[in-house]
């Protein structure tokens, strides 16, 4: 049985295609809705059952950071928590509250320039759906506007899934033998994990059901390789190391040798990277990174639970800002998420730039004594 993007395209199903969106309902042009500072607003109310095909976002506002300060929010089945909460710049792709081209085949951020956020994931429901937008800025949202396509049935289809999408973030500590210390790349003691305990936690689930992807968002205040952390997946409350342990960060995400370049796969890829600047290999993997992997044609299933976590350097070893949105897919609403963090934690912290390395060399300079230092002096 074929299980590709085209697979069911040619299949006539019982349904009536219905669409929610920010037109002008008097016919004029003005076809957006304005989201008052600090006010939540329903974009979609929908009866019935049915499944959410497609949407599509764009969005002015005077907020710099509005895609970070805006959490989307959907309920299923009359649900009173949602199942999915995420900052909506990062629910569609886009970390740090910036804008960037990105393409996957569920998720997109289109010309130009980003300012096109499009969703293809499908999300059924039964008993009635709801879609809404908390503006948790100070600023006025001018213009939002919105597609939401869907399938209205009479009976939802069996075995469908309710779509689910958790917003995290983290800033990481070093867990080492050596204690505070970042010892990646044989800079101290390499201690062995055998633990998920420390690791970066991007996704946890109770029920049945299957996970499906994630969009991995990390800023690197070094310029050393963020990559060696191992993913883990711990099934249905099973020990370390679980049904599905990793080799690496960059191999999770399908890529190899610590990759800092753009790549586009529908399935997976490198939406945003630093680059090394002026191709020097001193500055490596320094600043915001983006991976997304999406397992479309490889879901990792789940009976009870599922704890999905990444390390942040070999065995934790190192300070990284991460954050991360969540994808997968669950027989029935179980329990609310995890509140995400209010949108003063989220603001993202600075990038370290080249006038930042100077003054840690500068005062390396000093720790070491002055005179003919060159920098990578041990002694």
């Amino acid at each position: 049985m074929s299980h590709g993007p085209l697979s069911q395209i040619d299949t006539i199903i019982d349904a009536r295609s219905r669409r929610k969106s920010s037109f002008d309902v008097s016919g004029g042009n003005e076809d957006w809705h304005v989201i008052p500072a600090r006010q939540t607003h329903t974009l979609a109310q929908i009866e019935g059952a049915g499944i959410i095909r497609h949407m599509w976002v764009t969005i002015a506002s005077d907020d710099p950071m509005h895609r970070r300060n805006l959490v989307l929010r959907m309920y299923w089945d009359g649900s009173p928590f949602p199942s999915v909460e995420a900052p909506i710049g990062d629910f569609f792709g886009q970390g740090w509250g910036m804008r960037y081209n990105f393409a996957s085949m569920p998720l997109a951020a289109a010309p130009r320039e980003g300012h096109a956020l499009v969703s293809y994931f499908p999300m059924p429901f039964e008993k009635g759906a709801r879609i809404e937008v908390e503006n948790q800025s100070d600023h006025e949202t001018k213009a939002f506007y919105f597609y939401v396509d869907y399938d209205e049935f009479s009976t939802l289809p069996a075995g469908k899934g309710r779509f689910h999408a958790w917003y995290n973030q983290e800033l990481t500590h070093p867990e080492s033998e050596d204690g505070d210390r970042e010892t990646e790349w044989g800079m101290g003691n390499l201690s062995k994990n055998q633990t998920d305990e420390n690791n970066y936690v991007f996704c946890r689930a109770e029920g049945e059901g299957h996970y499906i992807g994630v969009n991995y968002f990390v800023n690197s205040p070094t310029p050393l390789w963020y990559g060696e952390g191992d993913d883990m997946f711990l099934v249905d409350g099973e020990p370390w190391p679980g049904s599905a342990h990793g080799t690496g960060t960059e191999d999770y995400f399908n890529t190899a040798w610590g990759p800092d370049e753009h790549y586009l796969h529908p399935y997976f890829g490198i939406a945003r990277a630093p680059g090394r600047i002026n191709r020097d290999p001193l500055f490596g993997w320094l600043g915001r990174t983006h991976c997304y992997r999406f397992h479309m044609e490889d879901p990792i299933r789940f009976k009870k639970s599922l704890r999905a976590s990444i390390e942040h350097g070999h065995s934790n070893c190192l300070t990284l800002e991460i954050s991360t949105v969540a994808y997968w897919y669950q027989t029935e609403v179980t329990k609310p998420l995890q509140p995400i963090p209010p949108a003063e934690l989220r603001t993202p912290r600075s990038m370290i730039d080249p006038v930042d390395v100077h003054r840690w060399r500068d005062a390396w300079r000093k720790m070491r004594g002055e005179g003919e230092r060159w920098g990578n002096e041990l002694d």
